[in-house]
C-alpha cells in the first residue's frame, strides 16, 4: 500500500465517525430531546383542530410528537420548537393526553395537554 493510499485510509477512519449527525442538534448536552412547554396547553372539548407548538430542547430534523402513542404530521422548526398538527378527532373527549417528541433515536419528557 503506498503512503499516499494510507493516509487517505487514515483520513477516512478519522472522519467517517461524525457522519451522520449534522441534522441532530442537541442543545441540552446529553443527547436527550426536553420539552419544556406546550402551546397551547389545553383546549376545550369538542373543538377544531389546531397547531401544536413544543418547545424544549434537543430537538432534530428527524423529530415525530407523538399525541399519546400516536404519531402526528409535525414540522420541525429549529432545535428548540416544533409543531404538530392535532385534528377535531383528537379533541372530541375531554380528558388528559400525554405529548412527547421522538428524536434522535431517543423520546423527551412527556408533558400533559387538557381537553377540558
Amino acid at each position: 500500500m503506498s503512503l499516499i493510499n494510507l493516509v487517505l485510509l487514515l483520513a477516512l477512519t478519522l472522519i467517517a465517525p461524525a457522519c451522520g449527525y449534522g441534522s441532530h442538534n442537541y442543545m441540552n448536552g446529553n443527547g436527550m430531546p426536553k420539552i419544556t412547554q406546550l402551546t397551547p396547553s389545553s383546549t376545550p372539548a369538542g373543538g377544531q383542530g389546531f397547531s401544536l407548538m413544543i418547545t424544549g430542547t434537543g430537538f432534530g430534523t428527524d423529530s415525530i410528537v407523538y399525541w399519546g402513542m400516536t404519531p402526528r404530521t409535525t414540522i420541525y422548526n429549529t432545535t428548540t420548537q416544533v409543531t404538530a398538527d392535532i385534528t377535531a378527532a383528537d379533541i372530541m373527549n375531554m380528558g388528559m393526553v400525554q405529548v412527547y417528541v421522538h428524536s434522535g433515536g431517543a423520546n423527551s419528557n412527556a408533558m400533559t395537554f387538557t381537553i377540558q
